[in-house]
């Protein structure tokens, strides 16, 4: 690490905010979450950023760049920027972004800032901003089979894990249920969280008339919390500018290096479901990068779980330990893009006065992930950069073809059941292979009762079956 105190990153304030009122809209938190975080530094830092960089947000698309009017209320003059989409890796991007300008001497003041207005924009139009925003333009090929939001994609990872892992449905279950469980905990010690009742494994798998199935195997309990008012921001200094504003030193958190790939956009050029490849190389080089024996603490990405279920594999996190520092994005609470700011929070107010900790975040459809290491003492951060997509590609398998009017005999790959509010099934889509091994879809017709219990009764494993994809709509058939 240099020795340069001037090239040195910290984390030097952190701010959140939770509108339970519904009183204001994505732009005033932000701008709420960066004065606290200005609060919490004890010193005067906002005006004199030399950056500021805003998640952008979906609930109100209607106020546009929202950057411009949170720069002139903090008062700086600096740069500002928002991002284009708000995918859940942004927040840490940002932090790494900040952190390399710090090294390299380019900056001595960052801002991060993120909020969304999620459940009073839905009271306003009583629709759903994140599959209004998915829907626009003409339908894709993945799309017209159902495969719209995340909700219904993550499902398709989390039922190929479950195989490629030997284990059955109740086990697969159980282990979601544990790491759901172990957040509500996190969730209820935590001011900063939107839900703060604490819930047993059971209550999170179990469907209930309130833990509603949402797209198999994963209920209301499991999936990400969007309907929140939350924002929050970070400020990044330099060590010694942060010693020059009089920021106490034990309020500093050091920021290590981080790494990020992504998998293929479209959900169906990936080569598997079982394992990402881009996750396994981000979380690899992270670890590798940062000259720290363990971590006391983690973020695992948690918008649904096979996502941390994934990741704790590869970090090797047990189970009985926490895999969240805010309580998850179900009980912390998911602002869509932007709960990674909250986790840099957390984690900030944990480490000060020591301890290490790890941040992995995911975005998209288990596309872009990016990690950074934390610590509450100074470490060597050896590169700066965090760009390792060539070594993720190069150990990326083989990706199938699409034959997207096939019918015939089939195997399954992966599959999901989607499911209506009333908690019935609506349908489902089935991922396959032919026998030429390409890709292909297949719907599940919800009036197949035979078929939906089998998939979903834990009675078989569904995963490598034989069927048939039959009709002018390619509806899946058991053989």
């Amino acid at each position: 690490m240099s020795l340069d105190p001037e090239r040195i990153p910290v984390l030097a304030g952190v701010g959140q905010i939770n509108d339970r009122e519904d009183r204001l809209d994505p732009g005033e938190m932000m701008i709420e979450a960066l004065r606290r975080a200005e609060y919490d530094a004890g010193a005067r830092v906002l005006a004199d950023a030399d950056s500021l960089s805003v998640v952008t947000q979906i609930a109100w698309p209607d106020l546009g760049d929202l950057s411009p009017r949170i720069a002139d209320a903090v008062g700086m003059t600096g740069s500002a920027r928002q991002s284009k989409l708000p995918h859940g890796d942004t927040p840490i991007r940002y932090l790494n972004d900040a952190a390399d300008a710090i090294q390299r001497g380019e900056s001595r003041i960052a801002l991060v800032t993120g909020g969304e207005a999620l459940r009073t924009a839905r009271k306003r139009v009583n629709v759903d901003p994140v599959r209004a925003r998915r829907r626009e333009g003409h339908p894709t090929y993945a799309q017209q089979y159902g495969l719209v939001a995340p909700v219904d994609v993550y499902p398709l990872y989390e039922n190929a894990c479950r195989a490629a892992w030997g284990q059955t449905l109740a086990e697969a279950q159980g282990e979601s249920g544990a790491i759901w469980a172990g957040m509500s905990e996190v969730a209820a010690a935590n001011e900063a969280a939107w839900l703060r009742t604490a819930v047993s494994a059971a209550e999170v798998i179990m469907p209930s008339l309130a833990n509603r199935p949402i797209a198999f195997p994963y209920t209301k309990l499991q999936v990400a919390n969007s309907s929140v008012n939350q924002g929050a921001g970070f400020i990044v200094t330099s060590l010694a500018e942060a010693r020059r504003r009089g920021v106490a030193e034990q309020l500093l958190v050091f920021v290590g290096d981080g790494a990020a790939a992504k998998e293929p956009s479209d959900i169906l050029a990936r080569d598997r479901y079982d394992f990402s490849v881009s996750m396994a190389s981000s979380i690899g080089a992270t670890l590798a990068a940062n000259t720290l024996d363990a971590f006391d603490h983690v973020e695992l990405y948690s918008c649904f779980p096979c996502v941390p279920k994934m990741a704790r594999r590869i970090v090797h996190w047990p189970l009985e330990k926490p895999a969240s520092v805010v309580g998850g994005l179900t009980f912390g609470g998911g602002p869509i893009g932007n709960y990674m700011s909250h986790a840099v929070a957390a984690m900030t107010l944990k480490l000060r006065g020591g301890g290490t900790g790890f941040l992995f975040a995911n975005g998209g459809f288990a596309t872009e992930n990016h990690c950074i290491a934390l610590a509450g003492r100074p470490f060597e951060r050896r590169r700066g950069g965090y760009d390792v997509q060539a070594e993720a590609d190069g150990a990326r398998g083989a990706i199938p073809l699409l034959d997207e009017d096939y019918r015939g005999p089939a195997s399954i790959e992966t599959c999901t059941v989607f499911y209506d509010r009333d908690g019935e099934p609506r349908g489902g889509v089935v991922v396959a292979r032919t026998g030429a091994g390409a890709r292909t879809l297949a719907r599940i017709d919800r009036a197949d009762g035979d078929l939906i219990a089998w998939l979903t009764s834990g009675t078989g494993e569904p995963v490598g079956q034989f069927g048939t994809i039959t009709g002018e709509d390619r509806h899946w058939r058991m053989t």
